[in-house]
């Protein structure tokens, strides 16, 4: 990417940070509602609204520090309530309302990688050039967000996911260490380890989406 100024970068960013939270917590609610606890839509997070979801110190101030200074984009919203007595099969349900949020941030990956395309279509670089470099901001902070997401940590997605696949007097010893998850994370944040397990693979996906689109 060309060299920006940190207002520059916050413009590009902005807009992709926003959606990828957005939905990503918008679809958490819709798979709650859809498998019984419409807990998150009586809160009004049933919504396309960033309002609703936005933690200003999560979404905004943690991922542009993480785009100034470069490495993964780290960062979280306000979580989705939930309550897993309503549900069908707490379960079965759970896994894909946790799996949901991580879907639709590939989702969004692969949209905004169209987006990429389209820009070398677009002969004004006035507006293709901004267009294309938030585009790669989009592609970036989606398969970033879901990867970060998928980690077998709670109370990310990714540990909720295992939770409810391990048996059950596993997953009742493994759901104690949720209040010790976003020390481990943050300790993997200041040692690089989010870098080194999460790079690889960002690399790999990136590789898949636009072999799709070529």
């Amino acid at each position: 990417m060309f060299n920006l100024s940190v207002i520059q970068k916050i413009a590009i960013y902005i807009i992709p940070i926003i959606f990828a939270v957005t939905l990503h917590e918008a679809a958490h609610a819709y798979m709650a509602k859809k498998y019984g606890d419409n807990t998150a839509q009586l809160l009004g997070r049933l919504s396309l609204n960033p309002l609703h979801h936005i933690d200003i110190l999560g979404t905004i101030i943690v991922p542009l520090f993480g785009i100034i200074l470069g490495g993964v984009i780290f960062g979280w919203a306000k979580p989705v309530p939930i309550n897993y007595f309503r549900l069908k099969n707490i379960r079965r349900d759970s896994f894909w309302i946790s799996f949901a949020g991580p879907l639709t941030n590939l989702a969004q990956a692969l949209i905004w990688a169209l987006v990429f395309k389209f820009t070398y279509q677009i002969h004004n670089a006035y507006f293709g050039m901004p267009l294309n470099m938030m585009a790669q901001a989009g592609i970036g902070i989606n398969i970033s967000l879901m990867l970060l997401n998928l980690l077998p940590i709670l109370p990310l997605d990714g540990g909720r996911m295992l939770a409810s696949v391990l048996p059950p007097h596993l997953a009742i010893s493994y759901i104690r260490l949720e209040p010790y998850g976003m020390w481990i994370l943050f300790g993997l944040l200041l040692i690089g380890g989010l870098t080194f397990i999460i790079s690889p693979l960002y690399m790999l996906i990136v590789q898949f989406i636009f072999t799709l689109i070529q």
